[in-house]
């Protein structure tokens, strides 16, 4: 009987979807506060409110944990695009890019939203753990928006390529500077100067 009601536990403590999603997104807001480089679990833990246990048991690894929060934190950025695409469903490229740049550098905590991705490729793997294709899937998350839209649009799938590696390429620069000397008024207006070039692609 002890036997019995000691296995009903254990599948009692199953993780809460929605538990682990409010968690999950602790993670993502703590993350983007401290960084990649200091994300081990005890200090997450502490820094949460919750033991390094639970953490563990709703996640796993700390690997698993920090996909699992990059992903979420893809899907929040991809929930402000879809949010203002449904507003506007009319919003051409270049203005969306504009609204990307007001975002990220009006507010510092989506900066640092978008900084995580950019420290999930810069860090080596063995200080965060995680493998390549996850890696890969940071830098290449705004592109392929780009190029799909690019596509839609008209251009040829190859021309649509090179102008969406090229124009993210950019924006990504910008936004490294932006983390690196915070000059927003500069940045704008170089912003703006390689939109009106690329004119005839991002109208």
């Amino acid at each position: 009987m002890n036997l019995q009601r000691a296995t009903v536990g254990v599948v009692a403590r199953t993780p809460d979807p929605l538990l682990r999603q409010g968690l999950l997104d602790d993670v993502v807001r703590y993350l983007a506060r401290t960084g990649l480089g200091v994300s081990s679990l005890r200090p997450m833990a502490l820094g949460l409110g919750v033991s390094t246990h639970r953490l563990v048991h709703h996640f796993g690894s700390k690997a698993d944990l920090l996909e699992l929060a990059l992903l979420r934190s893809l899907a929040m950025q991809e929930e402000v695009r879809v949010s203002w695409l449904a507003e506007s469903p009319g919003l051409g490229q270049a203005d969306l890019l504009r609204r990307w740049w007001v975002w990220l550098s009006e507010a510092p905590e989506n900066l640092a939203l978008v900084r995580l991705g950019f420290e999930a490729v810069c860090l080596e793997a063995t200080v965060t753990g995680l493998e390549g294709d996850i890696r890969a899937r940071q830098i290449g998350v705004w592109r392929s928006s780009i190029e799909d839209r690019l596509v839609d649009e008209g251009l040829q799938p190859e021309v649509a390529a090179v102008e969406a590696s090229v124009t993210k390429a950019v924006f990504t620069g910008l936004v490294m500077d932006l983390l690196a000397s915070g000059d927003v008024a500069r940045l704008t207006v170089s912003l703006e100067h390689y939109l009106s070039l690329r004119h005839d692609w991002l109208s």
